[in-house]
């Protein structure tokens, strides 16, 4: 009896460009890139804590490069990018049923923005010193 072989079709580098679709997919995947900058930042700036108050200035220093800001920036545009695509994705994905109704998916994309209102502006009240 012959070996069966199975039928694997070869996958160019550039697959993604042959549709809008599989382009939006890589641009959502790309956001992680500018994330893994800031959260190496983050992690430098918790290490710097332990080295005291030069391995701090060294840190803030660096962190007021215009290219680390604009990085920074990226990152923020990339996790924003990420989360609408998400807030998009969630209604279809998980319906919500409230009294026996689907929740619309516009008022769950809705709900999911005020959220991340709420949270930006509770974490900017607590960096003014609010607590």
């Amino acid at each position: 009896m012959a070996k069966q072989t199975s039928y694997f079709p070869e996958l160019k580098r550039d697959w993604w460009l042959k549709h809008p679709y599989f382009k939006k997919y890589m641009a959502r995947e790309a956001t992680v890139l500018p994330l893994v900058f800031f959260l190496v930042c983050l992690l430098a700036g918790l290490f710097s804590l332990l080295q005291g108050a030069q391995g701090w200035q060294g840190w803030l220093q660096f962190m007021q490069n215009p290219l680390v800001i604009a990085l920074n920036l990226l990152a923020f545009m990339a996790s924003l990018f990420h989360a609408w695509t998400f807030f998009q994705l969630f209604p279809r994905v998980m319906p919500l049923r409230a009294g026996g109704r689907t929740v619309p998916p516009h008022l769950m994309v809705l709900g999911q923005w005020l959220g991340v209102l709420v949270v930006m502006v509770l974490a900017a009240w607590i960096l003014m010193g609010g607590l």
